[in-house]
């Protein structure tokens, strides 16, 4: 089950996820926690938040005993909803339903138009109930509270700043979006203990980090295909590096494909690539 806003205009969030998480097999519910006219980028936007509905479906599907191997949350509007999430996704774990968190919040050192410290404490609450979470670079220093430097980090620092994360609650933690020691990676921190929801190589090290070449063009919603193809890995058995290391390969194929569309707010059309997948 996705947990997320919807846009209408423009191929993230739920929008990019679905086709993705379908097409590598795996059935998906969603619940909005907005809908949202367009990203927030272009400076004018209109959201309209959906806690009502949220409050009211929750019970519906447990009335009618719908099932959910995994739970994906992401952006959250209000304090009531981010209650009302973690509190599902707390009996939801219970029963052993897997629990990913995406702390969406910002991205280049800043947070998003409209995102303020209430959105991070938000962010910090959800994250204490993930198996696994997957912030980018900026979201994982509002997170750990740890200052955003755009000459990047040392591995030691690298390794600091998840383990910062995890002291939060999270389980496991992959980091997109960083450099380190010179090098643009995704970075991640393995569970201490066998997951139940995915697999991850425990005879090896703790942290992992996967380095890669930077193509300079920058789509909205990378970070959410990035999510969905991790997500359908690790559902699907692959462990959690390589996993990681698909999903990094994916986004990559997507954006070299689409590189000279000229609204890169728009997205990329998810469902004219699903070869690449």
């Amino acid at each position: 089950m996705l947990i997320n806003d919807v846009v209408g205009h423009s191929h993230v969030g739920m929008v990019a996820m679905m086709p993705i998480l379908t097409y590598l097999g795996h059935p998906v519910y969603n619940l909005p926690t907005a809908l949202v006219s367009n990203t927030l980028d272009y400076g004018r936007f209109n959201v309209m938040e959906t806690t009502d509905y949220m409050r009211n479906t929750l019970p519906v599907w447990q009335q009618l005993g719908f099932h959910f191997d995994a739970v994906c949350t992401g952006l959250m509007f209000s304090d009531e909803q981010a209650r009302l999430v973690s509190d599902f996704c707390k009996q939801l774990s219970a029963s052993g339903t897997t629990v990913f968190v995406d702390p969406i919040m910002g991205d280049g050192g800043r947070l998003y138009n409209g995102m303020g410290q209430r959105q991070v404490e938000l962010m910090r609450e959800m994250v204490s109930i993930a198996d696994l979470t997957f912030p980018n670079y900026t979201e994982a220093c509002y997170l750990a509270d740890m200052p955003f430097r755009k000459d990047g980090m040392s591995w030691a620092e690298a390794c600091s700043l998840m383990d910062a994360i995890a002291a939060l609650g999270a389980r496991s933690v992959v980091v997109t979006s960083a450099r380190v020691d010179g090098h643009s990676c995704v970075i991640g921190r393995r569970s201490d203990t066998p997951l139940s929801g995915f697999a991850q190589r425990l005879d090896e090290g703790r942290y992992f980090r996967i380095e890669y070449d930077e193509i300079p063009v920058a789509f909205h919603g990378t970070g959410d295909i990035f999510s969905a193809v991790l997500i359908g890995h690790l559902m699907n058995g692959d462990p959690l590096m390589e996993s990681t290391r698909t999903a990094m390969t994916v986004v990559s194929r997507l954006i070299d494909r689409n590189r000279d569309q000229q609204d890169h707010c728009l997205g990329i059309p998810i469902e004219q690539c699903l070869d690449l997948l």
